[in-house]
């Protein structure tokens, strides 16, 4: 949409706008006046445009008014609130850039405001008495970022890294004292107190510089494969340490790299050197929420992509930390730990098992630490929306763990998802630890106004805890980890997950004018890739997993329905169009199914088939997936699918589905992904890892993944004749070029090779760690002040939040208390002799021993028992364990006061004589009374 010619970029809206309104006057008037007439809402930009096309009757001034400013602002604007007589406009030029300005329908004035002035705007419609509270919490985190380098540029941001580098350059260039941190920095590198790359021989960046001119001509006499051992205590005289290198030629190359940044420093020499340094060799990655295991997990609640996710990183990370280990010439065993919760209820998996090595690996595990309360270890799962309450203590409990299986400080904390984050946020805060995050999702995003209109959904969600928590861990962390651009900034038309983070409202609770800033050089991209050794080309004959085949052969082509799949593939010799994913509205699997039944021409040029939920809606409890389940049926019944498509219910074998991926290669047909939105894409790369062409979503990450025409093709959900049509047409190519399939196939690897593997991403992430454990000791003061913020935030906001989540009535679960039948009596002839001395006194240990967990537990040896019971519940956690802790508990709460059995033994025995002699006594006046009726 063109702007008009007397706007310049460099204007402001707030500067540009009066003159706009101006030139279209009286139709602004009626616009402006129509959206004050209904009082006070909140419009979307698509409601504020339709509502000013209607107002203008004329064509022509239609389209004048939508080719020139004002349509340009109005097609930038998110949204807008109505408060008559004014409107309160949120703009966004450009990714990440915002404007706010307040409009006066009744005079068409116009008024730059804050985003602190349009969030009260905002608030005024759902809580106006919370948006003139003089008193109510503004929040803002950018007030101490003031001293912060910033992009600049939409297009530069996700590259914080790269951006830091080039800071670091420019700072050492101009001023040469400013390598004097860098020097400290150096010296301070160690590993379990062993000094690594210099020691304080080498004090000053003269000292150094002179010391590594005589170490490269020193070098440069040696062979090339020269071992370091070798020249070890000549390097060691000038004040080098180890961590150099591994051969004389690795260490000439470090060295020379070092020298570079302090004579003459460039971002790449900048980004080389770091990439080298010893900084990384023990990495902690948080991810408490669901079943985290590496088996019989996925599908489980709240399990799913994310374990795959952290999985296949830990293998890349390992296997990065031991080649550059082994570079860095160190005899260092690089350990990782992927830490989440540990649930004694395991559900036939392994997540009641504190420590099990990572599969593939050589020094990685999985620890598990148990969520605890005041009372004890939480046995049974708890949603992600519920888990907060327990994350305090967790990160306690974790952090002793970690700290004893390490003997030390691990260099690298991890954070995924918001309770991960959370938890290594208040890790890395009290160890002082270089921090990463990765939100995977950012629920705010997720549902529409979930923040103006957080309480109505805070009972199911608790949004509140969600939102504070996210915006803690964001500030909190040196480096942000996505993987894509749009995660960020979103597009032109969409913001970022991240960047709706940037000023949002929760009314009643707190005002967020800063929350997080798109621009800060802590966000970087990282895509992650598929596993190569489970996703590899169709074309490789020798690796394929024949031994699928004859299950894949039949849940393609049986024309019998059962559990698995129904529907059938009539001819056989089409190639097929393939898509796999939740049933769900977002991921429009139904909106590709409606696409085919419609396009007669891509119906007989291909088959269709869906992997995709369930196919009986009563074996969901979801909702929206219901839905989709009867929408899916009546679609195929609709457009009389039966015999073009089929439909297969979810599958987790990922080693099946990716020889599934092949055999719809070797059929040449393609993928589709069709989603309204797609924040990354994964199946996108696990197609295109195995060699077939495909067809993605143009909103969101699959868009960055795939170059249109080139490695593959954009799709647009919204339009579905467009979509269905561009994949028909290369079907029609094909069949008249039999090498195009090919080419896009060739090119769509290639993409993946250059940009989509794991060894790239953890190449990247270690990279990261490195450069930004430099910079947070550059920024250590700003880094505190902000700190200190951050922790009153945490304590007097988000603690208080946190008591509004309930805990599970039945948690924390404790062994019962033992009630043998003699005992029972016992207790009962012990309370009758106690009420004889003094009726009004109730026997504590009769409340605590007969109602157990429910009972009022007064005795005063109360505190004994409870602490025998948390004791033993917090040093085992394995049912088996259990079970042998209950007796033991038994024993000890008999020791405590419970009757012995010599003791209840005769008592029973007179108890039972009693009854007896009234039983008897029963019987023979009901039979006195019989005879002589």
């Amino acid at each position: 949409m063109a702007s008009g010619s007397s706007f310049k970029l460099s204007d402001s809206i707030a500067a540009s706008m009066p003159e706009a309104l101006r030139q279209s006057q009286y139709y602004m008037k009626r616009c402006f006046t129509t959206y004050v007439s209904k009082g006070r809402r909140l419009m979307k930009r698509q409601q504020l445009m339709d509502e000013m096309e209607k107002t203008i009757e004329d064509k022509l001034e239609k389209t004048q008014v939508l080719e020139d400013f004002l349509g340009y602002i109005l097609s930038s604007t998110q949204e807008a609130a109505v408060v008559p007589p004014c409107i309160a406009f949120a703009v966004r030029p450009n990714p990440g850039s915002w404007e706010f300005v307040k409009v006066n329908a009744d005079d068409l004035g116009v008024d730059a405001i804050t985003s602190s002035e349009y969030l009260k705007f905002k608030e005024t419609i759902f809580d106006e008495k919370w948006a003139t509270d003089e008193n109510a919490l503004e929040v803002d985190f950018g007030a101490l970022d003031f001293s912060m380098p910033q992009l600049s540029l939409s297009s530069s941001i996700g590259n914080g890294a790269n951006f830091i580098s080039k800071f670091m350059a420019y700072k050492i260039r101009k001023h040469a004292k400013s390598a004097n941190p860098l020097v400290d920095y150096l010296i301070a590198l160690n590993h379990q107190g062993e000094n690594l790359m210099i020691n304080e021989t080498l004090n000053t960046v003269e000292k150094l510089q002179t010391a590594l001119i005589l170490a490269d001509v020193f070098l440069s006499s040696n062979p090339k494969d020269a071992p370091y051992q070798n020249f070890e205590q000549r390097l060691a005289e000038w004040g080098f340490e180890k961590g150099w290198g591994d051969t004389a030629e690795t260490v000439k190359e470090t060295m020379r790299s070092l020298s570079e940044v302090l004579q003459a420093p460039d971002p790449l020499n900048m980004e080389k050197f770091f990439s080298r340094l010893p900084t990384i060799f023990d990495v902690v990655i948080f991810s408490p929420h669901g079943y985290f295991g590496q088996a019989d997990v996925l599908g489980l609640p709240d399990t799913g992509g994310q374990v795959v996710y952290i999985l296949d990183q830990v293998r890349a990370l390992e296997e990065e930390l031991l080649l550059r280990i082994k570079k860095q010439g160190l005899y260092i065993k690089p350990q990782i730990l992927v830490v989440t919760r540990l649930i004694p209820d395991a559900r036939g998996t392994k997540c009641n098992q504190e420590l099990e090595p990572i599969l593939d690996t050589k020094h990685s595990h999985i620890l598990r630490v148990p969520f605890r309360t005041e009372k004890g270890v939480l046995r049974q799962w708890v949603s992600r929306f519920d888990i907060y309450p327990y994350l305090e203590r967790f990160t306690q409990d974790a952090t002793a763990k970690i700290l004893d299986h390490f003997e030390g400080k691990p260099d690298l904390i991890i954070g995924n998802y918001t309770d991960g984050n959370l938890v290594a946020s208040l890790m890395a805060s009290k160890l002082g630890i270089t921090q990463g995050t990765i939100a995977h999702a950012l629920e705010k995003t997720k549902y529409e106004d979930s923040d103006i209109k957080w309480k109505e959904l805070d009972a199911k969600y608790h949004f509140s805890c969600q939102f504070t928590a996210d915006v803690i861990s964001m500030n909190t962390t040196d480096f942000i980890i996505t993987s894509t651009y749009q995660e960020i900034a979103g597009s032109k038309d969409r913001p970022g997950q991240y960047e709706s983070h940037a000023a949002f409202t929760l009314p009643g609770l707190c005002r967020i004018v800063s929350g997080i800033n798109v621009f800060d050089p802590k966000f970087n991209i990282a895509a992650p890739g598929a596993d190569q050794s489970v996703y590899f080309p169709y074309a490789q004959k020798q690796k394929r997993l024949t031994s699928f085949h004859s299950a894949i052969e039949e849940l393609l082509y049986s024309k019998e329905d059962n559990d698995e799949h129904i529907g059938f593939l009539e001819d056989r010799k089409k190639p097929i169009i393939f898509s796999m994913a939740r049933l769900d509205i977002v991921k429009n699997i139904t909106g590709l199914t409606e696409w085919f039944g419609k396009n007669k021409r891509l119906r007989n040029l291909v088959n269709l088939v869906v992997v995709a939920g369930f196919f009986d809606p009563s074996k969901s409890k979801d909702r929206e997936e219901i839905a989709e389940i009867k929408k899916m049926h009546s679609l195929i019944d609709k457009y009389q699918l039966k015999g073009q498509i089929r439909w297969i219910a979810a599958q987790t074998d990922r080693f099946r589905n990716a020889e599934l991926y092949r055999c719809i290669a070797d059929t040449k047909g393609a993928f589709v992904q069709p989603a309204l939105y797609e924040a990354f894409g994964l199946t996108v790369i696990e197609a295109m890892n195995c060699g077939l062409p495909t067809f993605a979503t143009n909103q969101g990450g699959p868009a960055e993944i795939i170059v249109d025409g080139v490695s593959g093709f954009h799709i647009d959900p919204n339009n579905g004749d467009e979509s269905s049509n561009k994949i028909a047409d290369f079907f029609e190519k094909c069949k008249e070029d039999v090498e195009n399939w090919r080419k896009i196939s060739i090119a769509g690897l290639q993409r993946i090779y250059e940009c989509y593997t794991w060894k790239i991403y953890a190449n990247k992430l270690l990279n990261m760690g490195s450069i930004y454990s430099f910079w947070k000791q550059l920024n250590k003061e700003q880094k505190q002040a902000k700190q200190r913020y951050l922790q009153m935030f945490y304590n007097l906001q988000f603690r208080n939040l946190v008591k509004n989540v309930p805990i599970p009535s039945d948690e924390p679960q404790q062994p019962p208390a033992p009630k043998p039948k003699p005992q029972t009596t016992q207790r009962r002839t012990s309370s009758q002799r106690q009420s004889n001395d003094n009726p009004n006194q109730i026997n504590p240990r009769f409340l605590l021993l007969s109602m157990g967990n429910e009972g009022t537990e007064i005795n005063s040896k109360e505190p004994a028992i409870k602490k025998l019971v948390s004791e033993s519940s917090e040093t085992n956690y394995e049912d088996s364990k259990i079970n042998k802790e209950t007796k033991h508990e038994e024993d000890n709460i008999k020791q405590l006061g419970s009757p012995s059995s010599s003791q209840a033994c005769p008592n029973g025995r007179w108890q039972c004589f009693l009854f007896l002699s009234l039983f008897i006594s029963y019987i023979l006046i009901r039979l006195y009374r019989h005879i002589f009726a």
